[in-house]
């Protein structure tokens, strides 16, 4: 059954002052969003593909607003719109930018994607075959195990970033958990079975499987979400929360210890408490990536991710709604409206009630009917992360070696050290791993799919 979770917010929101901040947000996005960095590029490709007067007007007749209120985001006359819009008057190419921007900011969807970013479940079976090949739909024999664990667990079981912990106590039985990069991993083995996460969620409820964490992430790619202008608003107490607590860091500090990749995180509002079953964590991605890839920050994909992080009972509702619905945005940006809104107070006005909802939050937050779906990432287990210990920590000491070697006349003396190596059995399992196909390690039951997937990429090849 579903929680009651509502999404909506919008209609709150006075058209003036949503026409002010979308201006104030072209005036700043044109040096700083990667949104608006690639507008450029596409005028070529639109005037090619014909956005046209027609089209503009067409567009803008989709999105319910009158010539006014375009012409007022413009800064340009209702007259003279109309005519460009008629093909009297001929956009220039930095009116036609600022057309383009309107028009698809204007629309609550531009530049969001909603995914899955981690799943924690327990499962009371202690037979950790029927777990990973009846769950799963993995094959145990390709699995690697390890004789430790987190949370108790006697062993554990990976392929990449695919965790399944396991243990012989009933209480504790096996525990499937997937970080960010095991939720695109899994989504390889999904895709391979013709299966959605609607469809592993409700394989899992007919294990009684215990959803002990789930974060659901919103990508911002084209930079709605203003993190420091948020903090802001919070330590101004211009906003509606039943959060007790909000937390902000700037970017590179380290106090955020229970993250994993908290020396990566750029400009971070925590909302609510960490040890709570539910909070919220929004964060600079584009910053994430430069710190991680070297990836110029205005190339980033990603600006912003809005992640909401439920645990037990929380992640066990969302689950649920999920599968009530299976309307993601419904879902996430739900529980998002019931738990906080950021307001724009009024003059001489104490009664926050009465304040309007910020213009900028209500177009992050959208109308109840907004088209989202569960976006699907497959991305396949690399040895990127490896590669990159080895060029960083033990790259130098080969280099150092193999100087030393050719001084002692002993050149081909790490040559030799890789012959006399012995591989471990995680190591062998490993590279058997990386020589195997997708399909080839499904088990049985999904084995008859019809459906390969590119070991490269993780996306649907034809059967």
């Amino acid at each position: 059954m579903g929680n009651g979770w509502v999404s909506g917010g919008k209609d709150a929101v006075s058209f003036p002052p949503l026409i002010h901040a979308l201006s104030m947000r072209f005036v700043a996005g044109v040096h700083k969003y990667p949104y608006i960095h690639g507008l450029k590029n596409e005028l070529e490709e639109d005037r090619e593909m014909g956005l046209s007067g027609a089209t503009i007007r067409e567009r803008r007749k989709e999105d319910h607003m009158t010539q006014k209120e375009l012409a007022e985001l413009l800064q340009i006359s209702p007259t003279y719109l109309a005519e460009i819009e008629t093909g009297r008057r001929k956009a220039s190419d930095k009116l036609l930018e600022r057309i383009k921007f309107f028009l698809d900011l204007y629309r609550p969807d531009t530049g969001l994607e909603i995914l899955l970013d981690y799943c924690r479940i327990r499962f009371s079976s202690t037979d950790i075959k029927h777990i990973l090949e009846d769950v799963l739909g993995i094959r145990l024999k390709y699995m690697i195990r390890e004789n430790h664990a987190l949370y108790g667990y006697s062993a554990q079981y990976l392929m990449g970033d695919i965790v399944v912990m396991h243990s012989e106590d009933e209480k504790l039985g096996c525990l499937l958990e997937l970080k960010g990069k095991g939720c695109r991993q899994f989504e390889i083995f999904l895709n391979a079975q013709g299966r959605t996460w609607f469809d592993f969620f409700r394989q899992v409820e007919m294990e009684h499987g215990v959803y002990k964490r789930i974060d659901i992430a919103i990508n911002d790619k084209a930079g709605w979400l203003d993190i420091p202008y948020l903090a802001e608003k919070c330590r101004k107490e211009e906003y509606s929360t039943i959060f007790r607590a909000y937390r902000n860091y700037q970017s590179g500090e380290l106090i955020r210890a229970r993250e994993d990749d908290r020396d990566q995180m750029g400009n971070t509002l925590y909302l609510g408490s960490m040890k709570s079953e539910i909070y919220f964590c929004i964060y600079e991605k584009d910053y994430e990536q430069y710190v991680k890839a070297g990836r110029e920050i205005e190339d980033a994909d990603v600006k912003n991710r809005f992640e909401i992080r439920l645990k037990d009972d929380r992640a066990t509702h969302a689950v649920e709604d999920l599968l009530d619905y299976e309307d993601p945005a419904k879902t996430a940006f739900g529980i998002i409206n019931r738990y906080v809104t950021f307001l724009t107070p009024k003059a001489g006005e104490e009664d926050i009630t009465k304040w309007d909802v910020d213009p900028m939050w209500a177009r992050f937050i959208g109308e109840e009917d907004r088209q989202l779906k569960l976006t699907d990432a497959p991305e396949p287990y690399t040895l990127e992360r490896t590669l990159n210990w080895i060029r960083r920590q033990v790259a130098p000491s080969f280099k150092m070696l193999h100087q030393l070697a050719e001084i002692r006349g002993e050149a081909d003396l790490l040559d030799r050290m890789i012959d006399e190596a012995k591989l471990s059995p995680q190591h062998k399992k490993l590279l058997k791993q990386q020589q195997t196909e997708v399909k080839e390690m499904l088990a049985e039951r999904f084995a008859d799919m019809g459906i390969r997937v590119d070991p490269d990429t993780g996306e649907i090849m034809e059967a």
